[in-house]
């Protein structure tokens, strides 16, 4: 009975292990490939990434040549959808607005020069540029003013950043004449942004690590629409203990930082104010070929110089400085997680003008465009 009842379990087992043990095992080796194959990162086949390309006017063509030679020796993965927009060559209308739009928000990353707007009053008081911003509600642009290791200025070892609402303030293009010789131009300052650019700021400084933010206003004067400013970076700051928190009247402010600019860490303002804060500051550590900046909505960036002028009487005459254009090109690859494309190309740019054998005219040299960018080139770290 026992020997029968051996046998039997010995005959079952076989024809489970051969018929369906087999198979089972397989399941499970296929199962835990998949798995494995799921859970690993997607090799990446194409690792270009898209940006929108906006030259604009005067000099702007020239640093973007800079850009696209410097990116195209450093092997930068970056592929340009170039668009020309001026209002001053009659390379603007409302197609060509909506596909630079198009192409900004299908791409989240742009690197722009600055689109001259003429003083003539043609029948539309928002620019391009200011179009541009709001259509993609650009609220904030922020200004890192850095002394260059190399290149002395009556105050050296500069540091600090200027944080800039955008989308309100005097540039709301509302004005009207009430009366013949009558103008008025309307402010707009809302809790809403205030209290968005404020937050912007304070957040900042908190990834930043930095210590300071500075509310920077006319309340005195402008007691209801700066004191709804200033009162919302109050209510803001409130939340952030272990930042600093000062505020500090727009005259005062270009004073002090004339004569002593190390006491500022970040600055916050509304728009016409950062507009002559951005300019004076970069006039501080070598003007407006050695700035970069950026803006920046909830969902896109922008990269463009910091102080923003055409250098309209520099074109053609490739004299100008793509010092800054290529820093603002180098803080865009680090936005899109290109680490080490971005040091490069900072690395590269910041050794030329410590070096000091290479240095355009604004610095003091003799360079041109085209041969700092060559020097550029010639330091990458390839």
């Amino acid at each position: 009975m026992a020997a029968a009842l051996r046998g039997s379990l010995v005959t079952l087992a076989k024809g489970l292990s051969g018929a369906r043990l087999q198979p089972l095992c397989a399941r499970s080796l296929s199962l835990t490939s998949s798995q494995n194959v799921s859970e690993s990162p997607p090799a990446r086949a194409d690792s270009t990434f898209k940006v929108t390309m906006v030259p604009g006017d005067g000099v702007g063509p020239e640093l973007m040549t800079a850009v696209k030679e410097v990116f195209k020796a450093a092997d930068v993965p970056v592929e340009f959808e170039e668009f020309h927009l001026s209002e001053v060559q009659n390379m603007a209308s409302e197609e060509k607005l909506d596909e630079v739009l198009s192409s900004m928000k299908n791409n989240r990353v742009a690197i722009k020069g600055k689109i001259h707007t003429p003083m003539e009053y043609k029948g539309e008081l928002a620019s391009y540029e200011m179009r541009l911003r709001r259509k993609l509600d650009l609220f904030a642009n922020v200004v890192h003013v850095n002394s260059l290791p190399g290149y002395s200025t009556r105050h050296n070892n500069l540091d600090l950043v200027i944080i800039r609402e955008q989308t309100e303030g005097e540039y709301s293009s509302l004005e009207h004449e009430s009366v013949s010789g009558v103008v008025e131009c309307l402010k707009i300052i809302t809790r809403e942004k205030s209290r968005r650019i404020a937050k912007f700021a304070f957040d900042y400084a908190t990834k930043k690590g930095r210590s300071k933010v500075t509310a920077v206003h006319k309340a005195n004067i402008m007691k209801l629409g700066d004191g709804l400013f200033l009162q919302s970076c109050a209510e803001v700051a409130e939340l952030y203990p272990k930042i600093k928190y000062e505020n500090i009247i727009i005259d005062n402010c270009c004073m002090q930082l004339v004569q002593n600019p190390y006491q500022f860490d970040v600055l916050v303002m509304p728009n016409l104010y950062g507009n002559i804060i951005d300019n004076l500051a970069a006039g501080l550590v070598g003007g407006a070929g050695v700035v970069p900046g950026e803006s920046y909505s909830a969902e896109y960036a922008v990269f463009e110089t910091g102080a923003r002028h055409p250098f309209a009487q520099a074109v053609g005459r490739n004299i100008a400085n793509p010092t800054a254009m290529l820093l603002s090109a180098s803080n865009m690859l680090r936005h899109l997680n290109l680490e080490y494309h971005s040091n490069m190309v900072s690395e590269a740019v910041k050794k030329v003008i410590k070096q000091g054998k290479v240095r355009t005219s604004d610095l003091g040299g003799y360079a041109s465009c085209d041969e700092f960018t060559r020097a550029v080139i010639s330091n990458l770290a390839v």
